[in-house]
């Protein structure tokens, strides 16, 4: 994704990571502050080559904060960096602290490549594996002079958000002032990218990937075309410009009585969970679909629902969902198909789901508020999609649920959410 609004804004991470919904450990060194260190040249090359086999290595792992910046020029002072190639290994982080650390290294004139330090044997001179560069950490490789990216090594990015408010953008609040901020800070984030000597298409891509999916992994084609992977070009120098903090937004939905997120509902069938959310792939809308929490059939468990509606208009005349996964709490949980077909009046492919979900993961994911679940579906004739949600609104409702299911038996599930048709 230690964000703060005006300071750690950031590209989501789903994500995106993305996936998304499963926090790194914090054992993880691409979760701690970014940390460097240094290679020197390889013996036998002269002081002043340029060749890349004989550039000193300048590895850049962790998570980019406010402090990077100042961080890492205090570590060029203390250290040899002339003529280095700065080597990413980072899950992105703070957006004001990556721009300011993709200027700093074309101020100091190096290289960038993604990848992580390959420790051989003892005394052996250390090597680059492969490694990812997501999130803000694209832009930061758009700092070096010269910017290349090995064959096995990945750059993934992601919609711009508000940091507060990536783990449920769907669910959040937005005011005119966020609005405001995202005309001028776009502005921003497009004028590093020119004075970086970028293509406009590492933007245009980024900014259609909603916070909700995963992160979009760049083809060598668009890494070439958005000058990422261009080891042979040099760029211009770097321009002075102010680095502020770009944000994007997408559209909220509101819930059944104008509430966002989870949504009680009290009916014949019982007391239900529901969430409703928009069916995206790179963040052109396909349809909605609803998720559907209730009593499980035994004891210590909960039944879940999965009810997808998407337009015809982007599959074929035989189209069906075939496999509807989710990753709740780290846990795969299978969902078993009960039908997909193309709806009556030929308009939709509607999909119907269930699954049985223990206890223990649902409470879980209520008690913590920066927590979300991953749903995936896939299929012939239809893009396949992956939605990462959090929890809104379940902690205040999740108590009534509770004692429902613990007050009278568990009912036969035969219907689909009980939402209105999304618009």
């Amino acid at each position: 994704m230690t964000r703060s609004w005006l300071g750690g804004l950031v590209l989501a991470v789903c994500a995106f990571p993305v996936v998304a919904a499963t926090p790194e450990l914090p054992a993880n060194p691409r979760a701690l502050p970014m940390q460097f260190s240094m290679q020197a040249a390889a013996s036998g090359c002269d002081a002043g080559s340029t060749s890349g086999a004989c550039r000193p290595l300048l590895f850049a792992s962790g998570m980019i904060t406010a402090d990077t910046p100042q961080r890492f020029e205090t570590f060029a002072t203390d250290n040899r960096v002339a003529n280095a190639t700065v080597v990413l290994d980072s899950d992105g982080g703070s957006v004001l602290g990556a721009l300011a650390f993709g200027r700093a290294i074309r101020r100091l004139g190096l290289d960038t490549t993604v990848g992580r330090a390959d420790r051989g044997a003892a005394g052996a001179p250390a090597g680059i594996a492969p490694a990812s560069c997501e999130s803000m950490c694209a832009f930061v490789l758009l700092g070096g002079v010269h910017r290349a990216v090995p064959p096995r090594s990945r750059v993934l990015v992601h919609q711009i958000w508000l940091g507060d408010r990536r783990d449920d953008a769907v669910a959040a609040s937005y005011s005119a002032e966020d609005l405001v901020l995202v005309q001028r800070d776009i502005g921003s984030i497009v004028r590093y990218t020119a004075d970086m000597g970028g293509g406009a298409e590492l933007i245009e891509i980024a900014l259609r990937i909603p916070p909700w999916e995963p992160m979009r992994q760049l083809t060598r084609a668009e890494m070439q075309r958005a000058h990422l992977d261009a080891s042979a070009q040099t760029v211009a120098s770097d321009r002075t410009a102010a680095a502020a903090t770009p944000v994007a937004l997408g559209p909220g939905r509101v819930g059944r009585g104008g509430e966002r997120g989870w949504t009680l509902i009290d009916g014949r069938a019982g007391t239900l969970l529901v969430r409703r959310h928009p069916l995206t792939v790179e963040g052109e809308r396909l349809g909605s679909f609803d998720l559907t929490l209730e009593c499980g059939d035994t004891a210590g468990t909960y039944a879940l629902s999965y009810s997808e509606r998407r337009s015809t208009s982007r599959t074929g005349g035989d189209a069906a969902i075939e496999t509807v996964r989710l990753w709740i709490e780290q846990a795969d949980v299978p969902f078993r198909l009960v039908s997909s077909r193309i709806g009556e009046d030929g308009g939709a492919l509607e999909t119907f789901a269930v699954a049985t979900v223990p206890a223990g993961l649902v409470q879980a994911f209520a008690d913590n508020a920066s927590h979300s679940i991953s749903v995936q579906a896939s299929g012939v004739g239809s893009p396949a999609t992956q939605i990462r949600i959090g929890n809104a609104g379940i902690a205040r409702y999740f108590g009534q649920l509770q004692a429902s299911c613990g007050s009278r038996a568990p009912v036969t599930r035969d219907a689909h959410a009980l939402l209105e048709p999304g618009r």
